[in-house]
């Protein structure tokens, strides 16, 4: 081939993937993520909820050979020795427990049993999602009566880039989706013990960057 037409055959393939690409992206725009609100709003009525990536201890009292260390899938379920597609995730350990009864009294009379986890994770839902100028911004499973200060330890403070007192927590209460100012920097830096406030699950903490 010469360069000439190496080189028109160039700019034919290049005019036709940027047509290609122009036709694919006409609506460039994606739907708005669903919001699943936490099931718990208050630090009293928390149970812990099971969620993907959770590591479940399954004993069958008398039954060794369908016990066992299962983990939940990303799909929120789990398959034992023999039962599959559990559904597992947002439900409690004591749930889980009776819903593997129910299923296994098909095959065993009058099963027992007992569910534990490892490897606390939780439901997306549950999670407290710490982003901007944290030193490791990150999602932070809930722990019953956790706090504003809790999870900045969870996240290794603030960056030395920081605006911690105009962070916000955006926080969904009855179904709307309310902000409320945090003065991170004063909790951390001055000790200011009146800053720290009770999160709940599914809480979402915004740290911006200071302007200088």
């Amino acid at each position: 081939m010469t360069k000439g037409f190496l080189s028109l055959y160039k700019l034919v393939f290049t005019t036709i993937l940027l047509t290609t690409l122009s036709s694919c992206s006409s609506n460039p725009t994606l739907p708005t993520a669903t919001i699943h609100p936490a099931k718990t709003d208050a630090a009293e009525s928390y149970n812990y909820l099971i969620g993907p990536g959770d590591q479940l201890n399954i004993f069958v009292w008398r039954n060794p050979e369908v016990s066992g260390s299962f983990v939940v899938r990303p799909d929120g379920k789990i398959t034992t020795s023999l039962v599959e597609d559990i559904p597992a995730s947002g439900k409690t350990p004591t749930q889980l427990a009776r819903n593997i009864e129910e299923r296994l009294s098909t095959y065993l009379r009058e099963p027992i049993v007992t569910v534990t986890i490892n490897g606390f994770v939780g439901p997306y839902s549950e999670q407290i999602r710490v982003i901007g100028e944290a030193a490791q911004p990150r999602a932070v499973s809930y722990g019953k009566n956790m706090t504003l200060l809790d999870v900045m330890i969870a996240v290794g403070g603030l960056t030395e880039f920081a605006d911690g007192n105009d962070a916000v927590l955006v926080r969904i209460e009855n179904g709307k989706q309310r902000q409320y100012q945090l003065f991170i920097e004063d909790l951390i830096k001055s000790g200011d013990i009146k800053a720290n406030v009770d999160v709940y699950p599914g809480d979402i903490i915004v740290i911006p960057e200071a302007w200088f």
